[in-house]
């Protein structure tokens, strides 16, 4: 499968703060929690037993687990029927609970079999059809905004941030490193720069931090410039046919079309703005940096956010398989998404001051378009007042 647009021990687990399902909990305390917990979420009226722990053990609120459920139902109950160890069948919020777990603690196949206890073939065909249900029902819930009175509202609230007027998304990219042994004969492939097997993930943010458009699949040592211009964002916008809405009056006759800010490792174009680059700014120019990186920390906060609750991605996959890699990671967005809109985000905030791509330097693009100077200095002047 092609990009998406839109010598270590094999089993590596992940530290964990207070989340049962990472922290070292005994299967059989948690085959018990969660066999009380799951009647509890079936709302079987003979169980009351609270929900205290459910937010964090599986990052979400009840009402959203249910939601997700709803989505997947009819893909993940049509076809087999999963069992327990023990011969018990699956129910759609064990199946749920399990593919959830896989992501949300990034722990190998064999630590959630035993944890739930199910075989691991059980937990990887789970999770793999829980993915593709994701894919087919939740798409629309990472998509560009459809209508000008949804983009209204974005740029409404970017310019809250710093001021920065009819901006409409914020870009930025993040590594998702693997394990590959030497006999992969792909293994060169995908070796970055930091001499990490890594797949890159590049992603539009709105101003809530939701992901509006994400692409994903191409291997860690290409340029994020690189990538921007593999996708298809950067041929509509090149085209004209996005971030064409209305144009907004700045001052005198000084007009300023629709536009998203990405950091230096992003080309300068009339529709993506980026830093002055440079020691000692100009007070203007480092003021307007100052406005842009900071309205540009949303992209960075979504991030961070995506990699602490979805961990399977966070940490380094052993030998995934790279055609079902993308998917995977485009299904983390999809959730990172419904969560936010689901549950909100004042949880969220608690991790913005993390890093999502620890020990890779930033990256300097030297590419600029002459038009992309006239639009980044009439916003300039307009901040100069």
């Amino acid at each position: 499968m092609g990009p998406i647009r839109n010598n270590k021990k094999r089993t590596m687990e992940k530290k964990a703060d207070d989340n049962p399902l990472v922290s070292g909990s005994s299967s059989e305390d948690f085959t018990e929690w969660w066999g009380i917990l799951s009647k509890t979420v079936a709302g079987d009226p003979s169980c009351s037993r609270p929900l205290e722990n459910f937010k964090n053990t599986f990052r979400m609120s009840k009402k959203c687990f249910h939601y997700i459920c709803s989505l997947v139902k009819d893909h993940m109950m049509a076809k087999t029927h999963f069992a327990f160890s023990n011969g018990k069948l699956m129910s759609l919020y064990d199946q749920v609970a399990l593919a959830l777990t896989r992501l949300a603690s990034g722990n190998s196949l064999i630590s959630i079999g035993d944890l739930f206890g199910a075989h691991h073939s059980t937990v990887s065909q789970i999770t793999w059809r829980f993915v593709e249900g994701i894919e087919e029902k939740g798409l629309h819930h990472l998509q560009w905004p459809s209508s000008e009175q949804e983009m209204t509202k974005i740029k409404q609230k970017f310019e809250k941030i710093r001021g920065l007027p009819n901006c409409c998304g914020a870009i930025d990219t993040t590594h998702i490193t693997m394990l590959l042994t030497s006999s992969d004969q792909e293994s060169e492939t995908w070796l970055d720069q930091k001499q990490n097997h890594s797949m890159i993930l590049q992603a539009i943010v709105g101003p809530d931090m939701r992901f509006l458009s994400v692409v994903t699949g191409w291997p860690g040592k290409m340029s994020d410039s690189s990538v921007l211009r593999t996708s298809n964002i950067f041929k509509l916008c090149e085209n004209g046919r996005k971030l064409d809405g209305p144009k907004i009056r700045i001052f005198n006759e000084t007009e300023l079309g629709e536009y998203i800010i990405g950091d230096s490792g992003f080309p300068l174009l009339p529709w993506l703005l980026t830093p002055y680059q440079g020691k000692e700014l100009p007070e203007n120019e480092a003021e307007f940096n100052n406005r842009l990186l900071a309205t540009h920390s949303v992209s960075q906060k979504a991030l961070v956010r995506l990699k602490d609750v979805w961990r399977m991605i966070h940490g380094e996959m052993w030998r995934p398989d790279k055609h079902k890699l993308p998917r995977f990671i485009l299904v983390c967005c999809i959730l990172h998404n419904i969560v936010i809109e689901m549950d909100g985000l004042d949880e969220l905030l608690l991790s913005a001051q993390q890093q999502h791509d620890p020990g890779y330097r930033q990256q300097v693009c030297e590419s600029v378009d002459e038009a992309g100077l006239v639009v980044r200095d009439k916003l300039c002047m307009y901040f100069s007042g």
